[in-house]
């Protein structure tokens, strides 16, 4: 897009200046490269729509082949039903199977041909669902012509694939959402502590005046919290002075009947976008 943009400057710029002839061929040159771009964009486009479009009639057809099964089925006894149901079968796991490999196609073409917009990808997701319950359905079927005594061994191993393929597609999008699951919890966890300045001298959280300048110091001391979820700490003390940096301006600190100060947290982020870990000294 910024290329675009830079060639319809470029032109504009040529336009206003003396028509030359040099300077029309330069113009000449750069309307060339605009329309090269635009027809780069349109193609790459077209490409992904083309096997949006395939995967989708793939669908369709399998689709039409079940509902034929499902009729064949109703004649097992027949011999020629057996093999038209036989033929059906591989047909539906064919189609499967090259749509399966069309979606995976789809999905690295979006993430890495600059074609990434979250409606590209939102499509592909649903695809990948509507892969997996088809072919669900499809194992569902082929358990349904094995308890009719249809026999359609030769298949089952192409089942067996489709099945283990998709269960590795599954069982790699919940290792990314437990992945991103642990991401999100690392960077909305914090730790707090008071104490007074004994207590943070033995635990060495204090050391030489200096707060949390050593690796020995005591973690277990600290409590663990969820910034989404904790925005006031109640300091226990009438005397409080927070040790770690802070930006001002996120968070106040409010004294209660008794006199004790309740640190209230006004801006969440950017108090924590310093440093993880609030240490307040109290007396």
């Amino acid at each position: 897009m910024k290329k675009v943009i830079f060639l319809l400057l470029a032109a504009a710029l040529l336009v206003g200046c003396d028509g030359s002839q040099k300077q029309q061929e330069q113009l000449a040159l750069l309307e060339d490269s605009l329309q090269g771009v635009i027809d780069q964009k349109d193609q790459a486009l077209n490409e992904l729509m083309g096997m949006l479009n395939e995967v989708n009639e793939g669908f369709a057809q399998i689709n039409e082949a079940q509902g034929r099964v499902n009729t064949l089925s109703q004649q097992a006894d027949n011999n020629n039903a057996a093999a038209s149901i036989q033929e059906n079968m591989e047909y539906i796991l064919k189609t499967l199977e090259a749509n399966r490999q069309k979606i995976a196609q789809l999905e690295q073409k979006v993430k890495a041909g600059g074609a990434a917009t979250a409606k590209l990808q939102e499509m592909v997701n649903q695809l990948n669902e509507q892969l997996n319950a088809k072919t669900a359905e499809i194992e569902q079927l082929r358990a349904m012509l094995a308890e009719k005594d249809i026999k359609i061994q030769q298949l089952d191993s192409t089942v067996t694939v489709l099945t283990d393929a998709n269960a590795q597609l599954s069982e790699e999008s919940a290792n990314n959402a437990e992945i991103a699951r642990n991401q999100d919890a690392q960077l909305n966890t914090a730790w707090y502590v008071y104490g007074t300045s004994k207590e943070l001298k033995d635990k060495r959280i204090l050391v030489d005046g200096e707060v949390l300048q050593t690796s020995d110091f005591d973690k277990s001391y600290f409590t663990q919290i969820d910034i989404r979820k904790v925005s006031s700490i109640a300091l226990h003390s009438k005397s409080v002075k927070l040790l770690t940096s802070h930006p001002d301006g996120t968070y106040t600190l409010l004294k209660d009947s008794q006199g004790e100060y309740t640190l209230r947290i006004t801006d969440v982020y950017k108090f924590w976008s310093v440093s993880k870990y609030l240490v307040v000294k109290v007396k």
